[in-house]
């Protein structure tokens, strides 16, 4: 698989002190995006690594798989890499290595990797399609799809809804479908808009006052917890 950056970090992708794989390649063009680098589907900058590789690398890692921790796959977008994907999931279950995969949820076999997984992260930005279009370069038919079905399924997983103002800083869409999908308690995380990524775009960059303020992050948290979700901070 191609990756573009591997590194340890800890417990912002997944529980615990976690070795993280950024895979090349992304399905979306959010107009936020911190890793423009990581967009195309090939790089000069990326390397590639075998299932057979990731699985070696995080046995010799293994030790450092403190408080929880294991191997996340992200982007990128790291659904894209299919295959590989699946393979390297395999192999780490198979050695009892704990997984996780942070994704934006529009591949249309994601169904397949759930029994590979022990944590999945799922991004939603949008949920009006035409929103959704306008500021990814994509249809969000199949994130609200496959996030249903992880719903139907009964496992657990966390929603991860990035905030931007002028963009989806409005919780009631966020709510109604996060009710539509399930009538049992769901985690969500909200992260706020920030600028990492303005410097790799550099004119290309669009979004304009995306920050949140602290009434609007505060308000969207108490949104979502009176409509009887879970809400968490890392």
């Amino acid at each position: 698989m191609q990756i573009y950056h591997k590194g340890f970090n800890y417990s912002q992708d997944g529980p615990g002190n976690r070795l993280v794989y950024h895979l090349q390649g992304c399905n979306f063009r959010c107009k936020w995006c911190s890793n423009p680098e990581s967009l195309p589907l090939t790089s000069p900058e990326a390397f590639e690594m075998r299932p057979e590789d990731v699985l070696e690398e995080a046995l010799r890692s293994r030790k450092l798989f403190f408080d929880g921790g294991g191997v996340t796959f992200t982007g990128g977008e790291c659904t894209l890499q299919f295959d590989e994907l699946r393979d390297s999931l395999r192999l780490l279950r198979s050695e009892r290595i704990n997984t996780c995969i942070e994704t934006n949820a529009s591949h249309p076999k994601l169904q397949e990797l759930l029994p590979f997984i022990d944590h999945l992260i799922a991004d939603l930005k949008l949920v009006e399609t035409d929103l959704h279009r306008i500021y990814t370069g994509a249809d969000n038919a199949s994130v609200l799809t496959n996030l249903k079905e992880v719903a139907d399924s009964g496992r657990s997983f966390l929603i991860r809804i990035p905030l931007i103002n002028g963009v989806n800083t409005d919780p009631a869409p966020f709510v109604q479908f996060l009710r539509s999908i399930s009538t049992r308690p769901l985690t969500v995380e909200v992260l706020r808009y920030h600028e990492f990524g303005k410097d790799k775009w550099g004119d290309a960059y669009e979004i304009r006052d995306g920050f949140v303020t602290q009434e609007q992050y505060r308000g969207f948290q108490a949104a979502l917890r009176d409509a009887g979700y879970e809400v968490i901070e890392t």
